[in-house]
């Protein structure tokens, strides 16, 4: 990820604290920075003392890249885990292979936190220092946030903290003033846009709009089989009610795209430029009062996407609400309700 190398030389140079904070939009790299970030510090090509980019050939180097660092801890919700190819099993004791049939959790656990801070206070078994890498950091719950609270304020001496955020303010305050901030923003447009078609993505830069910029979230999309012709489709489609093959999207990335073309119609609405749609892709002269209605309905829908809902019904009932809310405004040609009296 090219936009990352800046980030990375930029910590390198200035952060000497025991914890740093990445934080920025989501879906450009977070993690993938706060590994590069762990590698660095780890690093046995690199002089101690020196703070440079990994060399990415030495033994710490290669273990990192193979998941097994002794120096390393990364801990991330079991269901993200797969998602980023990071082993269930190295998750700091929290792998709890007896609840696989449960639902993977979102969260960060009060289990693996203290699996980090008992980490985090062991001697180093390469004697480069240890690292705790902990993504999304928003997904601690008060009482995992007070647990490394705890470690933040008194840090032992040789390890680091690296927090990776898409949502700073969901942090506790406490937690972010223990930490050095390294914020992300969107990579260029066409850095971004170049990048994506490196990975083989017809049509980037449709798809890199449709991500709001982020061009891991397009890549995403991308994966699960949302192409930039379905996108450009979805308006017209949702205004003629058609459910097409939307019933196969998952639901919570189908009431994302509803979310983002119900922002778009209401900014063309109101004579704003979309950020999501081509505005030729979009259906003219949409009601406002129908679409603020949608957006108060998806909203509702939103919070409980993850439930188990009966998927064909619910995407019919999604799309009939988007038909009327795109349907076109009607104007009145004949006489007015007073004349015809």
């Amino acid at each position: 990820m090219p936009w990352l190398a800046t980030a990375l030389d930029e910590a390198l140079r200035t952060q000497r604290g025991h914890a740093l904070l990445i934080h920025g939009p989501q879906g450009i790299g977070q993690f993938e920075l706060g590994l590069a970030l762990a590698q660095s510090w780890l690093c046995e090509a690199v002089p101690a003392g020196q703070f440079k980019p990994a060399c990415g050939r030495c033994a710490s180097c290669h273990l990192v890249q193979a998941r097994s660092h002794p120096d390393l801890l990364v801990l991330l919700p079991e269901a993200l885990r797969e998602a980023l190819g990071w082993d269930s099993a190295d998750d700091g004791g929290d792998s709890e292979t007896k609840a696989s049939k449960a639902k993977p959790s979102k969260e960060l656990k009060v289990e693996a936190i203290r699996g980090a801070v008992n980490f985090a206070q062991t001697t180093s078994a390469r004697g480069r220092g240890k690292v705790v890498l902990l993504h999304p950091a928003e997904r601690m719950n008060g009482i995992s946030a007070n647990t490394l609270l705890k470690t933040l304020e008194e840090p032992p001496g040789q390890a680091r903290f690296i927090l990776s955020s898409g949502s700073p303010d969901s942090l506790l305050p406490t937690i972010r003033s223990r930490c050095q901030a390294l914020p992300l923003a969107l990579p260029p447009t066409d850095q971004a846009t170049r990048w994506l078609a490196e990975h083989k993505i017809a049509q980037p830069d449709v798809l890199l709009a449709a991500a709001g910029g982020q061009p891991l979230q397009a890549l995403d999309w991308a994966q699960d089989g949302v192409d930039a012709v379905a996108w450009l489709r979805l308006p017209k489609q949702l205004a003629a009610g058609d459910a097409g093959q939307l019933a196969a999207w998952p639901l919570p990335r189908l009431l994302e795209a509803m979310h983002k073309l119900c922002h778009d119609a209401l900014c063309l609405a109101c004579g704003a430029p979309p950020r999501y749609f081509p505005p030729a892709s979009l259906p003219p002269a949409m009601p406002l009062y129908g679409l603020t209605r949608w957006a108060a309905s998806l909203s509702a829908a939103s919070r409980h996407g993850e439930h188990p809902w009966n998927q064909p019904v619910m995407v019919e009932s999604l799309v009939q609400q988007a038909r009327e809310a795109l349907a076109p405004a009607r104007h009145a040609k004949g006489p007015s309700v007073h004349s015809a009296r």
